[in-house]
């Protein structure tokens, strides 16, 4: 991977100056979910925030991207 797992929200806000490509984006999922774990949160709290709603992803978008979030979590169990 050509981007390391970031290890703070601040690295992965840091990522917005690069440009986006699948290792990027790869990239910043790991780090959230790195980071969230390291709070103590749980697959299902991080979930309730990617579905949550929001003004960037449609709904349909939001639980796709759950659905990726929740494979990577256990690939990184």
């Amino acid at each position: 991977m050509n981007y390391p797992i970031p290890d703070s929200p601040q690295e992965i806000v840091a990522l917005r100056q690069k440009p986006v490509d699948e290792e990027l984006v790869a990239s910043a999922i790991a780090g959230v979910i790195k980071i969230i774990r390291a709070q103590g949160q749980s697959l299902e709290e991080l979930t309730a925030q990617v579905l949550a709603d929001d003004s960037v992803l449609d709904q349909q978008q939001r639980h796709w991207l759950s659905q990726v979030v929740a494979q990577a979590w256990e690939i990184f169990s």
